[in-house]
């Protein structure tokens, strides 16, 4: 079989596979499953990593096939461009919990030498606190929910525009948005 004949057969897979065709999904998941991985694992260099990155991708494939337009590209390279975006998502992911995870560490070797507050310093933290948590609730919904999603969570904004099932920009918008008037609620009161 040529690759215009795999082609044609690929893109009638992904067809079916948006149309819920299950049987069609796995003749997909036959063909690219190894490949896919491949292409994690290069990028992640963790083959736990690769695995979980390879299973999204595949479920990407499945809520998304509808969405796969053949005039921009062959099956497979549509599918490499999400297992490597997922991939580099995922790196960077990893990357940003080192560095929190140096950071409390590094906090964790400083406090022992810091003085010991005195009860105005606690008061003071837990009405900061209490600042902090009364301009939370004062963001719209939707605000609220892409910050805690994206601070508190650890998601990467592209994971928080996939849970909201929002587009990234939107997403993107609504952070921004949020911590600006955040910002501002907590000036404000300080």
């Amino acid at each position: 079989m040529d690759r215009a004949e795999q082609d044609a057969v690929e893109i009638e897979l992904l067809r079916k596979a948006a149309g819920g065709d299950r049987a069609a999904f796995a003749q997909l998941y036959d063909a690219y499953s190894r490949i896919l991985y491949s292409a994690a694992l290069r990028i992640l260099n963790n083959s736990e990593d690769a695995l979980d990155v390879t299973q999204d991708t595949f479920l990407q494939i499945w809520d998304k096939a509808a969405l796969y337009d053949p005039a921009r590209g062959r099956p497979l390279t549509w599918a490499m461009t999400l297992v490597r975006n997922r991939s580099i998502d995922r790196l960077r992911s990893i990357q940003r919990r080192a560095r929190l995870r140096d950071e409390v560490e590094q906090e964790a070797q400083v406090i022992p030498q810091m003085a010991v507050p005195d009860s105005s310093d606690a008061v003071d933290g837990i009405e900061r606190g209490k600042i902090l948590r009364s301009a939370v609730l004062q963001l719209s919904p939707e605000q609220r929910e892409a910050i805690e999603l994206a601070f508190f969570s650890g998601l990467t904004q592209n994971e928080v525009a996939e849970r909201l099932n929002q587009p990234l920009g939107t997403v993107k918008a609504r952070i921004r948005r949020g911590m600006l008037r955040l910002k501002e609620l907590v000036e404000r009161r300080l």
